[in-house]
């Protein structure tokens, strides 16, 4: 674990592997910590010879929290945090992966620092900046639950309502494990000390328009991950990333939902380690 620090902001890491190897920085979604890439999963990253580093969002886990609806923060702090990370390691570029929002946060980075991004690897995101109104929208279960009330201070509430989320979000051939799901959620609670200032990261979907339409624009290599069930950006929204960016490449995981299901780890990890054995130039 390393805690980076710096003008009021702490930012807690954690990395595996061996730090002469490749660097990868892994970039969850919204209203989630870094736990949210399992233990498991970075471990087998970094058997491939990467140095493999995650980190809590301002708002989670164990990094800095502002009162709820107080954010001390906009979408482009995110994206300064990713280098706050890499500065923070003393890495002058790496490999970055980004997870729903994460993939946002990331195609940010890569446009606004591409000296600092070897390639961009974006999980169950969507374009970035870019008009997606013509665009398949989220399921309508999803989006039923994502507008009910919640009482984040109920922490057996919050938990319940996370869990079901994540059976919503799951894959649609692989089974849903309910207690595992749960045991974790229960434990991601624990140490963030609740969700509430979690809530605070709506204010990341705030995109200013200085960053409309500049997707194209992109020169870092990008390798798009998506699942053929995401309920909440349907599979379109991945093509539409590779799309956008010349050379991208598109690898779709069969009913996979929002989610990194164990059962697809090998066909995730296996193409972001061929995407990070690319040199930035080839």
């Amino acid at each position: 674990m390393l805690i980076i620090k710096g003008n009021d902001v702490e930012i807690a890491t954690e990395a595996f592997g061996d730090s002469a190897h490749p660097p990868v920085v892994l970039v969850m979604g919204g209203m989630a910590s870094m736990l949210w890439w399992p233990e498991r999963f970075c471990r087998r990253v970094a058997e491939h010879g990467r140095f493999v580093i995650r980190y809590d969002h301002r708002d989670t886990g164990l990094s800095t929290k502002y009162p709820p609806g107080q954010p001390g923060y906009a979408f482009d702090d995110a994206v300064g945090d990713v280098i706050r990370v890499l500065d923070g390691y003393r890495i002058s570029a790496a490999h970055v992966v980004g997870m729903s929002l994460g993939g946002m946060i990331g195609q940010a980075t890569a446009l606004k620092h591409p000296e600092r991004v070897l390639s961009l690897t974006a999980i169950s995101s969507s374009p970035f900046g870019m008009n997606t109104t013509h665009l398949p929208a989220s399921g309508t279960a999803w989006m039923e639950h994502m507008n009910m009330e919640v009482d984040w201070s109920d922490g057996a509430e919050a938990v319940a309502y996370m869990l079901e989320d994540a059976r919503l979000v799951a894959s649609t051939v692989h089974p849903f494990d309910e207690a595992e799901t749960r045991a974790f959620i229960e434990r991601d609670f624990d140490r963030s000390g609740g969700y509430l200032s979690a809530t605070n990261h709506s204010v990341l979907f705030e995109i200013s328009d200085a960053w409309r339409d500049r997707l194209h624009e992109m020169k870092v290599p990008l390798l798009v991950i998506h699942g053929t069930a995401d309920p909440v950006f349907p599979v379109e929204h991945g093509a539409a990333v590779a799309t956008a960016v010349d050379g991208a490449r598109l690898v779709e995981i069969e009913g996979g939902g929002h989610e990194l299901h164990p059962a697809d780890w090998d066909k995730i990890i296996s193409a972001i380690i061929k995407r990070t054995n690319t040199r930035p130039n080839e």
